[in-house]
């Protein structure tokens, strides 16, 4: 092989691996202590991180409440919590002090939160949260597309087009007949937030 080549090569795993974020595999006992089943219905709910000013969408995220527990799959996300332990984009014990934090981690005076509801049914949810489990860890950038990637493998779902923008997927998914929307904002600063998530 050319000197040339492999330098090239050399760059080109490098300037990937710059753009991913460290590999998050907590241990088994972990995670089955922070399992955590939730009594609503079965769905999968769509969070898109919106800033504020520009009406851009910079972030996606979805959560996953099938029958055996319910998770938060964030492809790239910088979010962590000691009481959620990770493995490749998932945190497990997604209860709801989980998703306060979450939820106010993104929400502050330059963004707001669009949550997108679905109720599906266990047999699906089950089959998505494990569709996430195999999909990390995601590189930064593919947020959205990572969870089109999920959705499409599911039967009804496959019509739903793949790109990088929240705003286009959540566009579409809140097409989807049932789904339900509501959106968070806060006035508080990143440092104002902190209590959220300790």
């Amino acid at each position: 092989m050319p000197l040339l080549t492999r330098l090239v090569a050399l760059v080109a795993l490098a300037l990937l691996a710059a753009c991913t974020k460290p590999v998050a595999w907590a241990p088994e006992a972990d995670v089955i202590a922070a399992r955590y089943q939730h009594e609503g219905p079965t769905e999968i709910v769509v969070f898109n991180v919106i800033n504020n000013e520009t009406g851009r969408g910079e972030h996606s995220a979805m959560m996953i409440n099938a029958p055996s527990q319910r998770v938060l799959f964030d492809p790239a996300g910088t979010w962590t919590h000691p009481d959620a332990p990770e493995r490749h984009d998932v945190h497990y014990g997604f209860d709801e002090r989980q998703l306060y934090r979450y939820t106010y981690y993104h929400a502050r005076r330059t963004h707001h939160v669009l949550i997108q509801h679905l109720q599906v049914p266990p047999e699906t949810a089950e089959y998505i949260l494990r569709l996430a489990e195999q999909e990390g860890p995601v590189p930064d950038a593919y947020c959205a597309k990572s969870i089109v990637h999920i959705l499409n493998q599911v039967p009804g779902y496959e019509w739903i087009r793949s790109g990088f923008q929240p705003n286009r997927l959540s566009e579409q998914f809140g097409t989807i007949a049932g789904v339900v929307e509501d959106r968070i904002y806060s006035d508080a600063e990143p440092t104002e937030r902190q209590q959220y998530t300790e």
